[in-house]
C-alpha cells in the first residue's frame, strides 16, 4: 500500500474528527440503513417551536429535515471545522431553509446561551470529543429545564461509545436517561436534564 493509500485509510476510516474533504460519503442515503432523518426526527419529539442544536453536522444530512420541522423555531450548527459548516450552509440555503445559524467552535469554549435550547443532537460525534465531560456541563448549561440531549452512536463509527459508556459519562454530568431507542448496534438515547433541587 502505498504512503498516499495508508493516509487515505487513516483519515477516511481512522479515529478523530472526520476530514471534510470526504463529507460528501456523509450524504449516501445508504446511511439510512442505520439511521435515517425520519428515524432521528421521531426520536426527538419535535416542536414547531422549539430551538434546536445540533453540534457536529458534518455537510447537513439531518440538519436540513429537521430545520424543516421548525416552523417557529430555528437550529443552530456548531462544529469546530469551518468547512463543514461551510458545506452544511451551502446545502441548506440551495433549498431555501432560512432558520439556522452556523457557528465555530475552538472545542473548548463553546458560547452558548444558558437555558435556551429545547433539544441538544448529537450523531456519531460524542467519541471525537476529547473533553466530553467539558461539553456536556455546557450543553446542560444551555439546555432548558428538562431538554432534551439526544446521542447517537452507529456501528462502524471507530469512535463509538457503547450504550454503558455513554450513560455513565452523561449521567455524571447532570442528566437522566429519559428514553433508549434501537439496539447496542445502532442506538439513540435521550438524556433528560434534571429538574433543580427546589431549596
Amino acid at each position: 500500500m502505498s504512503s498516499a493509500d495508508k493516509q487515505f485509510k487513516n483519515s477516511f476510516s481512522g479515529k478523530g474528527v472526520f476530514p471534510p474533504k470526504y463529507a460528501f460519503t456523509l450524504l449516501i442515503p445508504f446511511r439510512n440503513i442505520f439511521l435515517s432523518p425520519k428515524q432521528l426526527i421521531q426520536r426527538l419529539d419535535i416542536n414547531k417551536d422549539h430551538n434546536m442544536l445540533e453540534i457536529g453536522p458534518g455537510p447537513g444530512y439531518f440538519s436540513t429535515h429537521i430545520a424543516k420541522k421548525l416552523e417557529n423555531g430555528k437550529l443552530v450548527l456548531l462544529d469546530i471545522q469551518q468547512e463543514m459548516l461551510d458545506f452544511a450552509k451551502k446545502r441548506l440555503e440551495k433549498r431555501n431553509i432560512g432558520n439556522v445559524e452556523y457557528r465555530l467552535t475552538d472545542g473548548v469554549n463553546l458560547d452558548l446561551e444558558s437555558d435556551f435550547f429545547d433539544r441538544v443532537i448529537l450523531v456519531t460525534v460524542i467519541g471525537e470529543i476529547d473533553n466530553k465531560s467539558n461539553y456536556l456541563k455546557e450543553i446542560h448549561r444551555s439546555l432548558k429545564q428538562e431538554g432534551i440531549l439526544s446521542i447517537s452512536e452507529l456501528m462502524g463509527d471507530p469512535d463509538k461509545l457503547s450504550i454503558d459508556e455513554l450513560t455513565s459519562l452523561v449521567t455524571s454530568c447532570g442528566f437522566k436517561t429519559n428514553q433508549v431507542f434501537g439496539t447496542k448496534r445502532n442506538y439513540t438515547i435521550n438524556f433528560k436534564k434534571e429538574k433543580k433541587n427546589k431549596m
